[in-house]
């Protein structure tokens, strides 16, 4: 609504960057879907976060780049520089919830909590932050809020279930390693294995949201990756990229239909705009798995060896 209001800059566009930076959240601790993979990967939650802090950057800078770019080409509008005088201020009124990551972070890798728990006090922290500190949030806003909250958890919890069932299926059925003998005839490259993961887990992300893909479809990959010498934590981060970008490839994109739906901008200016986007954003998740060490190197500056 910001970036549409006065016309500033045109609907499709402004969705479209929504959309696009929306696939960096889950990359950048915390993260659920590092979570639900560190789940049925039996990998390290804090070495997973710690590897995804750079490649979210890298992604941010990326489609920063690209607005700059497009900005300047398309001649929109650019804001008032915001004095010196007025910064303090601004930074005093924004440091209380500057804090949060912070506050994540520290009990995360301090040893002070688990990452379960230090997501619940991030949540309490927010609540008495917007309800007290902020006063943006009435109490009919706070129970629509839990309400959808539920819903999402309950929604999450018959996900786990089946997946666990599935899963279980799989592994007693030596799926896995059937798939993974099967393969193994062809002699395959690690770099071609994450190539065709890339292909199938970005076609999925169009029609499966992240959570489905990573509980029931990473198990069958992950004892081939493994088998090929893949670093685990490597390929947490490329599973979990890969699921975001599906989330916004026309024209099956989820994330798509959702912008659309909330911010009431028709599906094919957003389609239309979302190409430049998607193409920047492979171009990131390119250099996230042909360089391994982009990834590793802050695990490893804490510690990590595999």
């Amino acid at each position: 609504d910001m970036m549409m209001k006065d016309q500033r800059y045109p609907p499709g566009f402004a969705a479209a960057v929504t959309a696009a930076s929306a696939t960096i959240g889950p990359i950048i601790p915390p993260s659920i879907p590092l979570v639900l993979y560190a789940f049925v990967s039996n990998t390290s939650i804090g070495y997973l976060f710690l590897a995804g802090i750079a490649p979210g950057l890298m992604m941010g800078l990326s489609l920063m780049v690209l607005i700059h770019i497009v900005a300047r080409r398309r001649g929109f509008p650019v804001e008032a520089p915001t004095s010196v005088r007025e910064l303090p201020k601004i930074t005093f009124r924004a440091f209380p919830a500057l804090l949060m990551p912070v506050i994540l972070l520290w009990g995360i890798y301090g040893g002070a909590t688990t990452p379960t728990e230090a997501a619940a006090i991030a949540a309490t922290y927010a609540l008495l932050l917007t309800t007290i500190g902020y006063r943006s949030l009435s109490l009919r806003q706070l129970y629509s809020i839990l309400l959808d909250s539920a819903r999402s958890s309950a929604a999450l919890g018959l996900v786990v279930g089946g997946a666990l069932v599935f899963n279980y299926i799989i592994a007693t059925e030596n799926i896995p390693r059937a798939f993974a003998s099967a393969l193994d005839n062809f002699d395959i490259h690690p770099l071609v294995f994450l190539l065709f993961v890339n292909v199938v887990l970005l076609i999925l992300g169009c029609l499966l949201d992240a959570s489905t893909i990573i509980l029931v479809i990473v198990p069958v990959f992950l004892p081939l990756s493994q088998q090929l010498g893949v670093d685990p934590v490597h390929f947490g981060i490329v599973v979990v990229v890969n699921t975001m970008l599906g989330l916004i490839t026309p024209p099956f994109g989820i994330l798509l239909f959702v912008i659309n739906s909330v911010s009431g901008v028709p599906l094919g200016k957003i389609i239309r705009e979302i190409p430049v986007f998607l193409v920047t954003l492979l171009f990131a998740l390119a250099c996230i798995v042909l360089l391994p060490d982009l990834v590793l190197w802050l695990p490893r500056a804490f510690g990590y060896s595999n």
